[in-house]
């Protein structure tokens, strides 16, 4: 909705969904979750201290890192591969 869409800013979108401003940053940052996490999360395969209050903590942005501090699995450890 911001890149394509009718807002222009994370304030504008947020007065017009009715939504707090620092709320709805606070969600946008899990657009930046690991693609591998965020399908374990919708698909239920997720850790159960995989919450949402925990995803809503901040996060490191390298997705490796976020699989470490989330106590998830790297891509090459899920495969198999030791790389």
């Amino acid at each position: 909705m911001l890149d394509e869409g009718p807002y222009a800013s994370v304030s504008e979108m947020a007065a017009a969904e009715q939504i707090e401003r620092r709320y709805l940053g606070t969600l946008l940052r899990l657009t930046l979750l690991a693609p591998d996490l965020f399908e374990a999360v919708v698909d239920g395969r997720h850790l159960q201290e995989l919450t949402l209050p925990r995803l809503l903590e901040p996060l490191p942005t390298g997705w490796i890192e976020q699989r470490r501090t989330l106590g998830g699995r790297t891509s090459h450890q899920a495969t198999g591969d030791r790389a």
